[in-house]
């Protein structure tokens, strides 16, 4: 009986403990959901000093975590795993992640600074009612060169791509939509193209610039381009911008056939754990000082009007990154083809990098 009534007591000891420390355990979560936030971001694409000052405003911590691919973020929010508070997809990705469910929808009361965001970059295909998105920065793919290194050739047209004179001289982003978007604008076909016939021939044009292509890589090309270590590249207007605030002598262009027009967007995945705090952030980047702040470090251009009072006219003015709605006209915005069509869009770049060898 004095054994039983021991292991009795044993027992209720251990499940105080247990159910103590589970107490502590959750407490110490709740009280970390409210004052931490986690942001998922593309890299170096934030000015890290508003990181801090957000901080210091809202006493809400922020962890800062960054991926290079819309595909990469989406399957790492899907799987769960990390309670991402702030994520930045481009807008197709945007319409994927609405499709599985990944978005929680945004309560404006809580965002009175989207009155700064530009009506233009508001309601657009991929979130019609911007029930889940708001605008973070958008820019144009295009074409940076250095006329000085290549005997003053421009780039008007596409198909200045594929001639002779640019023999190993062309860098290419490691982008399947970017590059096959290349060649189907210069045929005069749509960047959201799912015809098989009109892909293998933006392909089969592809094969034809082998010869003119030295590299197919990311953020590495800024630097090259700086340095005078590469000539031309096929790139997005932030890059070209950062290029040429180092090197005066760089250029870029948007070809006469068109582009992409596309937008970068901040969202509330649905696995947030700070409802409140990811409000309080995107609020916060929304102020027209901070978004002008913001556009100054990362080189991209801000859908933000208030902004434009506190940014370089020079800048602001500058209609290679800054265009006007004519010239809007002209641009395509990429649309979600689906995982089918995405995964032949893959396959043929791949195709084509494998040529390269």
């Amino acid at each position: 009986m004095k054994g039983l009534v021991s292991s009795v007591v044993v027992i209720l000891l251990v499940s105080f403990i247990l159910l103590f420390t589970n107490y502590q355990l959750e407490n110490k979560q709740g009280r970390a959901g409210k004052d931490t936030i986690t942001v998922y971001n593309w890299g170096e694409y934030i000015d890290p000093d508003l990181l801090k000052e957000f901080e210091e405003r809202e006493g809400i911590k922020v962890i800062y975590e960054t991926f290079d691919s819309n595909e990469g973020m989406m399957g790492k929010i899907e799987q769960g795993g990390t309670s991402y508070d702030i994520s930045v997809p481009s807008e197709y990705a945007v319409q994927m992640m609405e499709e599985k469910n990944l978005l929680l929808p945004l309560d404006y009361e809580k965002i009175p600074n989207i009155k700064n965001i530009d009506p233009y970059f508001m309601n657009l295909p991929f979130d019609p009612e911007n029930t889940y998105s708001i605008p973070y920065f958008w820019g144009t793919v295009g074409i940076a060169y250095n006329p000085s290194l290549l005997n003053g050739q421009t780039f008007e047209s596409w198909d200045s791509l594929w001639d002779a004179s640019l023999r190993q001289k062309l860098i290419l982003v490691d982008s399947a939509r970017e590059v096959l978007g290349v060649s189907l604008n210069s045929l005069g076909y749509s960047l959201n193209s799912t015809s098989l016939q009109e892909l293998k021939e933006a392909t089969d044009k592809l094969a034809t610039m082998v010869p003119n292509v030295k590299a197919v890589i990311g953020d590495e090309v800024t630097q090259l381009m700086i340095n005078n270590e590469a000539s031309v590249a096929l790139t997005w207007s932030g890059q070209a911008a950062d290029m040429i605030s180092e090197n005066d002598e760089i250029d870029y262009i948007v070809p006469e056939e068109g582009s992409n027009l596309w937008f970068d967007n901040i969202v509330i995945p649905k696995t947030a754990g700070n409802i409140e705090g990811a409000h309080k952030f995107i609020n916060f980047m929304l102020d027209p000082e901070i978004a002008a702040q913001n556009a100054e470090y990362v080189g991209y251009s801000t859908p933000n009007i208030g902004a434009m009072s506190y940014m370089d006219e020079e800048t602001i003015r500058d209609e290679r990154f800054y265009p006007d709605e004519e010239a809007r006209e002209h641009l395509e915005v990429y649309e979600n083809l689906g995982l089918e069509t995405l995964g032949v869009y893959n396959e043929l770049f791949l195709k084509f990098k494998m040529g390269l060898r």
